[in-house]
Formats: structure tokens, sequence, C-alpha cells
């Protein structure tokens, strides 16, 4: 009797895995090996068309792939880089796997750039106040006159044209976009959101070092950073901290001190002056 063939065990990870699958994993690895950092970046609800678009602005400075999770998995083992286990929990199935030489807050930041705007659609959350402007617009008189009215929105006729008289919040952070309010911004062109890769997390592969919230608004920090030295250099002058910034100013405060004591003094002379005279007359 013909010995049986031994079962092959779920554990074996190579018994199903196609040559195909073999060489993507294999690719994948060599990216990891040879690249800076791998970055991680939510791709839920971009079009294809988006999507193409932003892979296409990255040439050069990132290398963009959409894996299977168990692929990239794979991938992460077969590398053999330490540390690499923590990044498994940020990889979604709406995830985009980004192989670069850049560093991860500049690739970061490089996403956020590429971000373009995107129509309101109804039901969709609103991320800050949505707010309709005052001034002329392109709309006819018509239909649109009562969408308007249903908003809350005063109007006026100007030349055959519908002129929004004054700015009104539509939708505000965190309330959903009612299907009137989608359709009338999408009328006016108003373009609320922004598509395009968002960073989630990203590994620097020569450090071996996790980075998570990532998302670099460059014009908000270099705002953030204006406000904090405007502060600092208040608060560095009323202590009367001495350095290339508050020296002029420490200057300036002192010549209005000089100025004030002298008053103050001139005052208290006069005054001393009028009260000998007046003792002297009574004498």
């Amino acid at each position: 009797m013909a010995a049986k063939k031994p079962k092959s065990t779920v554990n074996d990870k190579t018994a199903h895995v196609s040559e195909r699958k073999k060489n993507v994993v294999a690719e994948l690895s060599d990216l990891i090996k040879n690249k800076k950092t791998i970055l991680v970046a939510s791709i839920k609800n971009i079009p294809s068309s988006q999507y193409q678009e932003i892979s296409k602005k990255l040439r050069g400075k990132a290398v963009v792939k959409v894996p299977k999770k168990n692929i990239i998995f794979m991938a992460l083992e077969k590398s053999g880089v330490s540390g690499l286990k923590e990044l498994e929990s940020y990889i979604k199935d709406s995830s985009a796997i980004l192989f670069s030489d850049e560093d991860s807050f500049d690739l970061a930041a490089e996403l956020i750039n590429k971000k373009s705007p995107a129509k309101a659609k109804s039901g969709q959350e609103a991320m800050s106040d949505i707010e309709i402007p005052e001034g002329p617009t392109d709309l006819i008189p018509g239909p649109a006159i009562s969408e308007l009215g249903a908003l809350g929105i005063k109007i006026q006729i100007e030349k055959g044209k519908i002129t929004i008289k004054e700015p009104k919040v539509i939708a505000k952070t965190g309330e959903k976009i009612s299907a009137g309010a989608a359709d009338m911004l999408n009328k006016l062109g108003i373009l609320p959101f922004s598509i395009g890769f968002v960073p989630v997390a990203a590994f620097d592969l020569k450090e071996k070092k996790l980075y998570l919230e990532i998302r670099i608004d460059r014009e908000k920090t270099i705002s953030d950073l204006k406000t904090a030295f405007s502060k600092s250099l208040v608060f560095a002058v009323k202590i009367a901290y001495p350095n290339k910034e508050t020296i002029k100013f420490l200057i300036a405060k002192a010549g209005m001190q000089e100025r004030a004591i002298e008053k103050l003094t001139l005052t208290q002379t006069k005054s001393e002056e009028v009260n000998t005279q007046q003792n002297s007359q009574e004498v």
C-alpha cells in the first residue's frame, strides 16, 4: 500500500504563494533595504485619476506601491529590518506605501502640499465651518433663489445675476452637509475639501524609528512660530533679557522710563518750591 503524502500545513507560507507574489515581495523587500524612509498613507476615497496624478507628481521623490496587506507584511518580515513590526498596525486595506530617500517629515509635508481642492458631497462631515461668502455670483434668478433662501442666505438681484448680501455658514464643524448645501456649493464653484494622500505613520529605516503625527501643515507651523516669537519677545522685554532681538526695545523702554522719572522729579521739585514759598509767606 502506497504511503500517503503529508498534508501541507497552513503555517507553510510559501506553499500557496505564486511566483508573481514572490517577485512582488522581493521587490518590496529590496526597497525597504535600500531606502531611507517607508511611509504609510491613507488613500481612502481618493478617485483613481487623483491617485495617478499624485503618484506622477511624486516621481523622483518616492516610489508608491499599493500592495495587499499580507504581501507588505511578508515583505516587512523578509527584509529583516528590526522594528518594522510596529508599522503593521497602521497599514490598512486603503493604504499606500511610499519608499523614499527623503526625510519622513519632509515627505509627509510633500504629500500635504500635493492635495487638491474637492467638491462637497451630501452627508459628508464638515472639517471646519463652511461659509458662502458675500458678493456677486453667476447664478441667474430662478430656482436658485428659493434654494438659497432655504439655506438662510440673503440675496439681491444685480444686473440680472444673484448677489449674496452677507456671508452665511451653511455647515458648522462636525456637522453633516445637507443635500441642498452640497448642491449650492457645487453651483457656486466652492470646493471646501481637499483630496490627497494622508500621512499616517513613517519609519526611518536608517535610525530604526517609528514616527506618528506626521501631518505637517507648513503655513500653520510658520504662523504658530511667528505667534510664539511675538509672545516670547514681549516677555523677554518685560523681564529685561538682553539679546540682539530685544536690545533696541530695551533701550527705547529705558528712554521712556528716564523721561517718566524726569517728569516725576520735575513735578516733585515744583511742588516743593510751591510749599517753600507758601511757608515763607506764612512766616
